[in-house]
């Protein structure tokens, strides 16, 4: 089971633990760099069940000891018992969610989350299963409240939530759920466990799309959750091992290779977003910037009682139409076109213009941004550039 052990306990720093949590080398015969388990299933002698714990592996759907370590990473990070990967942060999420949900229950989750989680929500366990939601913007205790019903099993939260970046109030949300014995679950891929820590304010899971920063380097597809024991244990036993959705071992392996670096990564792509938020927010040809690290972001209250910095996504709003912000895109050298984000490179993709991100109220002509890890006076004449088409805000 990936549980923290009393030797990774010893270290407290995000430093420390990236380097050296679950590392075990004598487990693993003074290899500074954890061996690749790259195996389906292990044995045991004949007639002999006597074997210690740490030997007691059966088949890796169920646990394996590459993948282990990064557990442990994650888990330290986090402030959390133990820690689970899966092969995509939607594997990740989807156990997550179905680890409260029962028949005929109703689900309260914020209407600016991830496509895919709100897919999953309205499509499937509604569609299929008849699982009633409420969707709600997420600002204010007060709305969440009220969207309770008697039959709530779960509220789940985004924050700050993807593509204009809003943020819950935690710990409030975190004491109500409890008081009616709601499990909460939160998405803490944007901020990473670097700047926020849900679990250390009442929340029962945290998921990472670990595709993103905790991998850093666009290789892998993956996901995690942290929470405390009990939690790890059931999810272990049934969602994960039933829905088959474990990591491969090589895949972890990657994961723990970007877990090495990401205390020197995310403060770099963080340093790089706010002067890039910082220089849009000053361009007249830009309307508006979500960025909860900029001063003249809604709901700074809130991100400076739950998060240390913003990291590297934001958004934005140019001057003109859709289709001007879909020619600005285009004009771009170095920020490439792409859907994802977290790793090195920076992109940006024009989005909305749909009918959900109307919905969500996401303008038409928004543009996401990913700043990566180039030279940040590049980026930002590559976008001086690119915006010459568009007129004055």
């Amino acid at each position: 089971m990936a549980f923290l052990t009393e030797e990774d306990r010893r270290y407290t720093t995000p430093e420390d633990i990236c380097a050296h949590v679950g590392d075990e080398y004598a487990k693993f015969m003074g290899a500074i760099v954890p061996p690749i388990f790259q195996n389906s299933l292990f044995v045991r002698p004949n007639g002999g069940n006597g074997l210690p714990a740490d030997l007691s592996y059966s088949y890796t759907r169920s646990a394996n000891p590459t993948i282990e370590v990064a557990e442990r990473k994650i888990a330290a990070l986090e402030g959390a018992d133990g820690a689970l990967c899966f092969s995509s942060g939607m594997g990740a999420i989807s156990s997550a969610i179905l680890h409260f949900v029962r028949a005929n229950c109703h689900i309260v989750l914020v209407d600016t989350a991830y496509a895919c989680t709100l897919g999953f929500v309205k499509e499937y366990l509604h569609g299929r299963f008849n699982m009633e939601y409420t969707l709600v913007n997420g600002g204010s205790v007060e709305e969440i409240s009220a969207a309770i019903r008697p039959d709530t099993r779960l509220i789940y939260l985004e924050s700050p939530s993807s593509l204009v970046f809003r943020m819950q109030d935690l710990e409030a949300i975190a004491a109500l759920a409890r008081a009616k014995g709601i499990g909460t679950v939160i998405d803490n891929s944007y901020a990473t466990p670097l700047y926020q820590q849900p679990l250390r304010h009442g929340i029962d899971i945290v998921c990472h799309t670990a595709s993103k920063y905790l991998g850093g380097h666009s290789d892998i597809v993956a996901g995690v959750l942290a929470a405390r024991r009990e939690i790890i244990e059931s999810i272990q036993n049934y969602e994960r091992a039933w829905l088959g959705s474990s990591m491969d071992p090589h895949q972890a392996s990657l994961l723990t290779r970007g877990l090495r670096t990401l205390t020197v990564r995310v403060p770099q792509h963080a340093a790089n977003a706010e002067k890039v938020a910082a220089w849009l927010e000053a361009c007249p040809k830009i309307r508006q910037v979500f960025y909860p690290g900029s001063k003249t972001y809604a709901q700074n209250e809130l991100f400076h009682k739950y998060m240390k910095r913003a990291t590297g996504l934001l958004s934005f709003v140019p001057a003109g139409t859709r289709e001007d912000a879909m020619r600005f895109a285009a004009r771009l050298h170095c920020f490439q076109n792409g859907c994802s984000w977290g790793g090195f490179e920076s992109l940006c993709l024009p989005l909305g213009g749909d009918e959900a991100s109307r919905a969500a109220g996401r303008p038409d002509n928004l543009v996401r941004m990913y700043v990566g890890l180039e030279n940040v006076d590049t980026l930002i004449a590559d976008i001086e550039q690119a915006a010459g088409i568009l007129p004055d805000a």
